[in-house]
């Protein structure tokens, strides 16, 4: 287990090099610069900010040492926020994002696994049918045209719910209820067609013959192998909702990573757009690390590949 571990963080590694290299050269790429709109101050002031960044530098030699700071966890300053890094950001915005992204998942698995399990347990009758009309408006419904139905309903027409900004528990319902929407009617048509394939297998006939109870049969030999496709979606899926949607913070004018990001690509921010791609990739990648890490405790095929290996 441990070269296997020692073997995706090197991969990891790699992956992440990989990403910064190409976002840095699509950056640079794009015509235009953070400080070419600046039409206030003279083209000296604006030459000395760029030295001042080095931005006259050439390209590898940013590349270079942005890839230092990198070793030492320093994401660099932002030319949109003089008198905060990128650091900073993260560590204002992170918290926000990841309370609603994380409070979205859980809602999500609470009711979504649940209703999988529902649907395929009375597969063709009107728990299925009702189960599967919800999750088909889940998945069709663009985020931004739920979050406007939400706003519209409970904070104009009926004032339960602040319609916008942060502070209190209670500027959370509305964007968790947003941003849950997609992943609870993907995880309950994903445990419904996971679940539904693993009920038609021998083995599952196989234990039914033996006289075991339905529950049983479902605890102890269904859930365990339909959770394993569910287990592939969840890191993904985690890492983009714990760093921020964009339409939501946007929508709900929330100060989460997801606001930094869309003005760092405006203003045209390098470090602060660098920063949060490396910040997002990062988390990603641990996530689907811990899930292959998961998948040995869940199942035991995957010890035993690992040890032939």
């Amino acid at each position: 287990m441990a070269s296997y571990v020692l073997n995706r963080l090197i991969s990891a590694l790699t992956t992440l090099l990989l990403i910064i290299t190409i976002t840095f050269i699509l950056m640079h790429a794009i015509p235009g610069g953070p400080f070419d709109q600046e039409k206030a101050v003279s083209a000296q002031i604006t030459q000395n900010i760029k030295e001042h960044y080095h931005l006259s530098d050439p390209l590898w030699r940013q590349y270079v040492d942005y890839l230092k700071e990198i070793v030492h966890l320093n994401l660099g300053p932002s030319y949109k926020y003089p008198d905060s890094s990128v650091n900073d950001l993260i560590r204002e915005g992170f918290p926000v994002s990841a309370a609603i992204g994380l409070l979205a998942v859980l809602l999500a698995v609470a009711i979504g696994i649940p209703a999988g399990i529902l649907a395929a347990l009375r597969h063709s009758k009107w728990q299925d049918n009702l189960v599967m009309l919800v999750a088909i408006f889940g998945v069709s419904i663009p985020s931004f045209i739920a979050a406007t139905l939400l706003q519209y309903c409970f904070a104009y027409k009926w004032q339960l719910f602040p319609a916008a900004l942060w502070g209190t528990p209670a500027h959370l319902v509305l964007p968790v209820l947003a941003l849950s929407a997609l992943p609870l009617a993907f995880f309950a048509r994903l445990i419904r067609s996971s679940m539904l394939d693993v009920l038609s297998q021998d083995y599952i006939r196989t234990a039914r013959s033996k006289g075991l109870s339905e529950a049983t049969v479902v605890l102890r030999h269904v859930l365990k192998n339909t959770l394993i496709p569910f287990i592939t979606v969840l890191g993904p899926m985690l890492a983009n909702l714990l760093t921020g949607t964009f339409v939501i913070e946007r929508i709900f004018a929330i100060p989460g990573l997801g606001n930094y990001f869309v003005n760092s690509i405006y203003n045209r921010d390098y470090f602060v757009i660098l920063g949060l791609t490396v910040f997002y990739a990062s988390i990603l990648l641990m996530l689907n690390l811990a899930v292959d890490i998961v998948y040995a405790a869940v199942d035991p095929r995957i010890k035993l590949a690992s040890k032939e290996e």
